[in-house]
């Protein structure tokens, strides 16, 4: 028996484990991709969860040194969706049989932010009787902010911590009272703490970023035990601090099969989360997503922002699908996920099978 063959077999991943699976390429790496197809097929079976995204506004107080919509860029056109424009995309996704939106927002905390996505949510949570799911990622709140549109009817959240190092994290953030590694930590155990289906995520391939870092995030979500995760590669943005340490970073084919292997371990080592194949996989590989399905993935979020604003979201750059309607996405993407050998969870909310067991030890 070989290791790799070994630490495959294995319940339990040590951070040295991680470390060699991460390292490992040609017919290992394959038998890791299949060890990791079986166990989503076996936990989760191979259904892929629709989740139409929203993205509501680029207005953001933070300044993160990697992000497109960052504070300080002063070269996009801000926007925000008005109430109609919204509840249309939602009345779409119902109609879709989507199920379940994602409204995702630059990072705002005011009292005029919080009111309105409280009184969105309770608008979308009428459509068809409470028929949608919602998912927020809409950044750092107060724990009574998040109560609040946990009771207006959202009920995931995905914060993503981007890396679990904090020293990594103020390399590529501002250190100041608005960019805090143990708030951002904080607000996740909030979450929890609320209700939410927790969900947080990582960019894979960042400068500064070491193999160690990442095994540590793998780790790092097992020991917060989130319900689910939304990781991909860094891919950089002229636009912004970080852009400077280009020649440093992994050649973005590397990020690519980086990114798989974090989505494969990370189905090793929590079987029954929910794990979304992001955009930014398909932005360095036309056919990204899917392989991120046949590596443990099993949601995907079809973009239903307005085309006219898709522009000014682009966290970073070539991101695909900005000049694609809705109903032409929805129709590439089932094209695309039949051609993987899973199915689209049509009506069907698709919650964290993880979130039902631990809430059911709970109770």
């Amino acid at each position: 028996m070989t290791r790799v063959t070994s630490i495959l077999n294995q319940q339990k991943f040590s951070k040295e484990d991680l470390l060699f699976l991460l390292k490992t390429e040609g017919d290992n790496l394959k038998h890791l991709f299949e060890k990791a197809a079986e166990i989503k097929k076996e936990n989760v079976g191979n259904k892929v969860y629709f989740r139409g995204l929203i993205e509501y506004s680029n207005i953001c107080s933070k300044d993160c040194f990697y992000c497109g919509v960052r504070r300080s860029n002063k070269n996009i056109q801000r926007y925000q969706l008005n109430d109609n424009e919204v509840i249309q995309a939602a009345q779409f996704a119902f109609d879709q049989r989507f199920a379940s939106l994602v409204i995702q927002s630059g990072e705002r905390s005011n009292k005029a932010f919080t009111e309105q996505m409280e009184k969105l949510i309770i608008e979308i949570k009428k459509i068809g009787n409470s028929a949608l799911g919602i998912t927020l990622s809409c950044g750092e709140q107060s724990i009574e902010t998040y109560k609040r549109w946990f009771d207006a009817g959202a009920h995931r959240y995905l914060l993503r911590i981007e890396t679990s190092n904090e020293n990594l994290y103020y390399k590529i953030h501002p250190k100041d009272k608005t960019h805090n590694f143990q708030k951002r930590i904080q607000s996740l155990h909030d979450l929890k703490e609320v209700g939410y289906q927790v969900g947080t995520g990582i960019m894979i391939g960042l400068p500064f970023q070491t193999m160690e870092d990442l095994a540590d995030d793998l780790l790092f979500f097992k020991n917060l035990d989130i319900d689910m995760a939304g990781m991909g590669p860094y891919i950089e943005h002229k636009q912004t601090p970080l852009y400077q340490f280009r020649n440093t970073l992994h050649p973005l084919k590397e990020r690519f099969k980086l990114s798989l292997k974090m989505i494969a371990l990370l189905r090793l080592i929590m079987p029954d989360i929910n794990i979304a194949a992001t955009t930014a996989m398909q932005t360095i590989d036309a056919e990204g997503r899917e392989k991120a399905l046949m590596v443990g993935a099993n949601v995907i979020m079809p973009n239903l922002t307005p085309l006219k604003y898709r522009e000014d979201y682009l966290l970073y750059e070539d991101k695909p699908c900005i000049d694609e309607e809705a109903e032409a996405c929805k129709n590439c993407l089932e094209a695309r996920i039949h051609r993987t050998g899973n199915s689209i969870a049509y009506n069907e909310w698709g919650d964290s099978l993880h979130f039902k067991k631990r809430s059911s030890t709970l109770n």
